[in-house]
């Protein structure tokens, strides 16, 4: 079984259903509220986990009841947490989410917490695990040093290291960006890293040919409800997204993600890793939540089985 390692964040979602964000200075009612586990490198490791990936998760909790619960679910899904560990005085990450019932669409905060305390000495002290993946996953929810550190780690020890510029940071380093093997920036980060715009495929392509300038092997831009392109410096594959009626889109960028680590992890087959990313994500805004939305392994080969 090939072991996926994922660097990152660790959150409690709380999530408020409602037709709008209330204005400065207004109070308005909203129609429901829950609680779930999220940050960005939590749920790409569920994702993967549900798909039955073998996960080692690095990451940083609190002191507080946030790190109990996010610990026992990532117990839950089988996901190795020795690498999960506390720090005292601090609070586990916390993203406010707003879904907007109406347009399905979200809004979020996020309250970094212990995250801001992953630090390179956190992956030194993992060393000899980490050296024996294959794949190593990164996101922007930690510090950036911390992410780079990651990186120079997956090129020393000749581990694929998939990086999602999500949350889009403009600081974020094209040199460190390029030295990764899969890119994985939405539409907007793309814009934000590149300074180019990407409204059409064409445009993606231009931004694309930049950074491949600067020694990027290969691009994925998440493009929503026009699926999921693959770029590289031979050519390209455009995924098309499946069909369903969208109720909760939080969280459908790291199921893609976790998803396509996984199955490239086990086949090393690009097209088909994102075609069933495109499928897992698409199945996971059919539920409210983020990690609670993502299908089971028996649901989503289900829906396979019904598609041939």
């Amino acid at each position: 079984m090939k072991k996926i390692a994922v660097i990152g964040s660790t959150n409690v979602d709380l999530i408020t259903y409602g037709d709008r964000v209330a204005k400065c200075g207004e109070t308005l009612e909203a129609a429901a509220f829950a609680i779930g586990n999220g940050g960005k490198g939590a749920n790409q490791a569920v994702a993967a986990a549900k798909l039955g990936a073998q996960v080692l998760m690095v990451s940083k909790v609190g002191d507080d009841q946030f790190a109990e619960m996010s610990l026992a679910n990532y117990r839950s899904q089988h996901i190795d947490t020795k690498f999960v560990t506390r720090v005292s005085g601090v609070s586990t990450g916390v993203a406010p989410i707003f879904v907007n019932t109406t347009t399905s669409q979200n809004s979020i905060l996020i309250v970094k917490g212990a995250n801001n305390y992953l630090t390179p000495a956190d992956i030194d002290s993992a060393e000899a695990e980490l050296k024996t993946v294959d794949m190593i996953v990164l996101q922007l929810e930690v510090p950036l040093e911390t992410v780079y550190y990651a990186i120079d780690f997956g090129q020393k020890h000749n581990i694929t290291v998939l990086l999602n510029p999500a949350p889009a940071i403009p600081e974020l380093s094209l040199e460190y960006v390029c030295k990764c093997d899969f890119f994985v920036p939405n539409e907007t980060e793309l814009e934000i890293l590149t300074g180019k715009p990407v409204s059409t495929i064409e445009e993606i392509n231009q931004a694309a040919n930049m950074l491949f300038e600067h020694g990027l092997k290969n691009l994925i831009v998440t493009m929503g409800s026009r699926g999921s392109l693959w770029i590289s410096k031979t050519g390209e594959y455009l995924a098309k997204p499946i069909n369903v009626n969208a109720v909760d889109t939080s969280g459908a960028g790291d199921a893609f993600i976790g998803c396509f680590s996984h199955f490239f992890t086990q086949t090393g087959d690009v097209t088909s890793a994102l075609e069933k990313a495109s499928i897992f994500a698409g199945l996971s805004v059919t539920e409210k939540g983020t990690q609670s939305s993502y299908p089971s392994l028996e649901i989503f080969n289900e829906y396979q089985a019904n598609e041939i």
